[in-house]
């Protein structure tokens, strides 16, 4: 059973930073493709950052510069630290993990940015 469970959301003001966690069981972070998505209300859930198979990262342009994806191969944990956080990066973030046999999300943590 496929478990991916976030943490580490709340609200920042702008300019702050958080680390969100995605604690993974089932399946291996450091083999099947893993993610961060948000979805803001009234929008589409986006792609924030995700792992490319050569072991580097693609990020939104949105974040560039801003956010770092990184994992834990040891606590089969992926983070997604946030930096100069803005209010448009308030929203719902969701880890995304898919590994050869199927396609998972995680019930997502709030993140927003407000003064």
């Amino acid at each position: 059973q496929v478990q991916l469970v976030e943490s580490g959301g709340g609200l920042v003001q702008p300019g702050g930073s958080l680390r969100l966690s995605c604690a993974a069981s089932g399946i291996i972070v450091s083999v099947a493709a893993m993610g961060w998505y948000r979805q803001a209300p009234g929008k589409q859930r986006e792609l924030v950052a995700a792992f490319t198979s050569g072991g580097g990262a693609n990020y939104a342009d949105s974040v560039k510069g801003r956010f770092t994806i990184s994992r834990d191969n040891a606590k089969n944990t992926v983070y997604l630290q946030m930096n100069s956080l803005e209010a448009e990066d308030t929203a719902v973030y969701y880890c995304n993990g898919r590994p050869w046999n199927g396609d998972y999300w995680g019930q997502g943590t709030q993140v927003t940015v407000s003064s």
